[in-house]
């Protein structure tokens, strides 16, 4: 008997395994365990979204035929190690040969490489066939620089695979339409639900419960994250009917009643593999072509980007620098995380509401993320490896070799500009361009050094005047720096003092 052994994140009922006809010599084990809840906290909702659809993806294999062996979060003979769950199983089912597939996470690559010598059995490691690059492709385009620049990693993934190209040429005319997708919600067309599947959890959140498992966030015992390969692709296709027509126009805004507006909310289905991006991308392309009466291409172009781009790209990124990105901190930042992120308790209507929606739902868009939270963690010169901790732990898509790169890279520029060319930053002005948020807060979005002056504004031109010797000869800063430049010293002044004052106080 072989174990196949199959972790949370690669439930794809695609791969080449289950394409065998005879699987009466394989045993796939499947593990519920400590020492993969609490690397960091995680929101419960996210550590219950995982063993729903774990569990479910078990039942679907026992219904197809296969051998089944499943480590409960609370099952009395669970070791809670990888390891050593797999030694009690080598006798009773004379186990000959462990075979895994490669891990996404760079430290469970690590561990799983040790097998070899933790086992005398054969050992063998296998391709989890899911994205478009496989690791071996990853590692040689990260010998060119070029590919560090997203655009031409994008365009080399669009001709390769034919996406949206007509004799390697962009359907269109551009290769990006990301001008056309900058704008602000405001009730010009309805938002669609999001689909509700209101699963029952409620097994799973008492297993947890009967544990030591220190979890955070919104608990609830209905989930409306999808379960089986059946339900995401439901959510697939009420996606592509109900929300693309709108998603690339307003990808970047935000409103308070509103935490998902037109986003797919696929990133969870993908992420642990009950959906492959190949499927995804082709069925947005395969929507667009043949419904162009209906959507756009600036549309599908958007949100074809962030699947067959960004989300390969900070893949690549992990795999070719993690030791780079895991460890940098660039700024030299060491201040504790704020508060809010843990209460969603603020002032600051923008902060409070990603604060509360990240705690409520295990959920924010990547604007909510990028320029609201990361913005303010940036400027609140927040330690990279506690916003690490956060965004890894809150969200129900974060698995490390997507949010590593995108928190410490993209977020809080702590690699020095590996993912980023510039930091990204803003004043309260952006924040109010994409969204309501001002409109219902205590603080003046206009003004920079009064007692209710938008904490943005100061911690902005702070953060440009202290990291004049990093940043001043950035092209893509340039003209920041020449506003900077012409500010009335005194002002200045005034605007360094608030900002230290916000620092320092922490919870505004």
């Amino acid at each position: 008997m072989i174990i196949r052994l199959l972790l949370g994140d690669q439930l794809n009922s695609s791969h080449s395994w289950f394409e065998e006809q005879d699987q009466s010599h394989y045993l796939y084990v499947m593990m519920e365990i400590e020492a993969e809840t609490n690397y960091v906290k995680h929101h419960q909702q996210k550590v219950v979204a995982f063993f729903s659809a774990m569990r479910n993806f078990a039942e679907t294999l026992i219904s197809k035929g296969c051998q089944v062996y499943y480590f409960k979060i609370n099952d009395s003979h669970n070791k809670h190690s990888f390891e050593e769950n797999i030694k009690g199983l080598i006798e009773p089912f004379s186990i000959t040969a462990i075979h895994y597939q490669l891990p996404d996470e760079y430290r469970l690559y690590q561990l799983f490489k040790n097998f070899k010598s933790l086992f005398s059995l054969e050992v063998k490691a296998f391709e989890t066939e899911h994205f478009f690059c496989s690791l071996s492709e990853i590692a040689e385009l990260g010998k060119e620089k070029k590919y560090y620049l997203l655009e031409n990693f994008y365009r080399y993934l669009r001709k390769k695979h034919q996406v949206l190209v007509l004799n390697d040429k962009p359907l269109g005319g551009k290769w990006n339409f990301d001008a056309e997708n900058r704008n602000k919600w405001k009730n010009q067309v309805p938002i669609p639900d999001v689909v509700h599947f209101n699963n029952d959890v409620s097994c799973v959140v008492d297993d947890l419960k009967a544990t030591n498992i220190e979890t955070f966030g919104k608990s609830t015992s209905i989930s409306n994250y999808p379960k089986s390969r059946e339900q995401s692709l439901l959510q697939l296709e009420y996606f592509t009917t109900h929300l693309l027509p709108h998603f690339g126009t307003y990808q970047d805004a935000m409103h308070t009643d509103e935490a998902w507006l037109f986003h797919s909310n696929l990133s969870f289905a993908m992420n642990v593999k009950m959906l492959s991006p190949k499927e995804v991308v082709q069925h947005v392309e395969e929507y667009y072509l043949n419904n162009q009466d209906k959507v756009g291409l600036a549309q599908v172009e958007g949100f074809i980007r962030q699947i067959l781009g960004w989300r390969e790209y900070v893949r690549m990124v992990y795999w070719n620098k993690f030791n780079e990105v895991k460890s940098s901190n660039f700024l030299e930042h060491k201040k504790t995380l704020p508060e809010v992120f843990w209460t969603g308790k603020s002032k600051m209507k923008c902060v409070a509401t990603c604060a509360q929606n990240s705690l409520d739902h295990a959920y924010a868009h990547h604007i909510q993320r990028l320029m609201v939270l990361g913005n303010y963690a940036l400027l609140m010169e927040s330690h990279p490896d506690e916003v690490d901790v956060w965004y890894l732990g809150v969200y129900v898509d974060a698995i490390e070799w997507v949010q590593l790169p995108n928190t410490r890279g993209m977020s809080q520029f702590a690699d020095g500009g590996i993912v980023a060319t510039k930091p990204y930053i803003s004043s309260g002005n952006y924040i109010d361009k994409m969204s309501n948020y001002c409109l219902s807060c205590s603080f003046d979005k206009k003004t920079k050094t009064e007692e209710n002056s938008c904490p943005f504004n100061s911690l902005y031109w702070h953060f440009l005047d202290k990291n004049r010797s990093k940043f001043e000869s950035n092209q893509r800063m340039k003209m920041m720096y020449a506003l900077l430049n012409k500010m009335d010293k005194k002002e200045l002044s005034k605007i360094n003092e608030r900002a230290h004052y916000l620092i320092e106080k922490r919870n505004i």
